[in-house]
């Protein structure tokens, strides 16, 4: 047998042991959880992260500074009002003077405006507020994403709009995704897990991203180690006649 043929036959050999390899990978992708979640040795330990089921996440918007509101009082015309929240995060109305609504959701805000002007002004006021426009609201994206990044955010968006624009997933992303958020009661972290396959087909609800959430993308682990051996393979494939 000649050189030649004897290293042909030695790369035929090397490639057939390869694809099994990779038939083994796939199983052990599809069949166990096996995956490597970027950040995953961020996170805090227990006494200070909470880690939370995607259903139990309230997705009412907190409001910001340079956030515009606007306020309306059934019945009462005089106090129907835009009005932009400062860089302190606070707005000045008629009849109550100065109040601060940073990190307020609308729902929190129409309660103390109906307790305050009841208090002393007005017989059961119904009031509602209305975020016209939203400022100063950023998120982290982090990871296995095309274009990881500090974005803002304007309006609401969910997680899904989010990580598009971040121009996607890579090709080796973990589908099962971690969302960092403050707790504005007591300030610890809390991890949220989010299935991105599960929010696609519908089966979960697309959340909405806050300000100041971090996004972190694992890599998988089963596609990352076929992304290393293919990129192996490749070059000996080149070479078979």
């Amino acid at each position: 047998m000649s050189l030649e043929r004897s290293t042909v036959l030695s790369i035929k050999v090397l490639l057939m042991r390869a694809m099994v390899l990779m038939g083994f990978l796939g199983i052990a992708a599809c069949a166990g959880s096996g995956s490597m979640t970027a950040g995953e040795a961020e996170v805090a330990p227990a006494d200070q992260s909470t880690v939370v089921d995607s259903e139990s996440v309230a997705d009412e918007y907190r409001i910001g500074p340079q956030d515009l509101l606007e306020l309306k009082v059934f019945g009462v015309k005089d106090l129907e009002r835009d009005v932009r929240v400062s860089s302190r995060g606070t707005i000045s109305l008629p009849l109550i003077g100065v109040i601060k609504v940073a990190g307020l959701t609308g729902q929190e805000l129409e309660a103390e405006l109906s307790t305050r002007l009841a208090k002393d002004f007005l017989q059961n006021p119904q009031v509602s507020i209305f975020i016209k426009e939203y400022t100063s609201q950023r998120v982290t994206v982090e990871g296995a994403v095309k274009k990881p990044g500090i974005y803002p955010l304007k309006g609401r968006n969910t997680l899904l709009q989010v990580l598009a624009t971040a121009e996607g997933l890579t090709s080796i992303a973990d589908p099962n995704v971690k969302l960092f958020r403050a707790d504005p009661a007591t300030g610890n972290r809390k991890a949220m897990d989010f299935d991105l396959e599960k929010i696609r087909t519908g089966e979960l609800r697309d959340p909405e991203v806050r300000n100041e959430d971090v996004i972190q993308v694992g890599e998988s682990m089963g596609k990352a180690t076929a992304k290393q051996l293919l990129e192996f393979i490749v070059p000996f494939r080149l070479l078979a006649p």
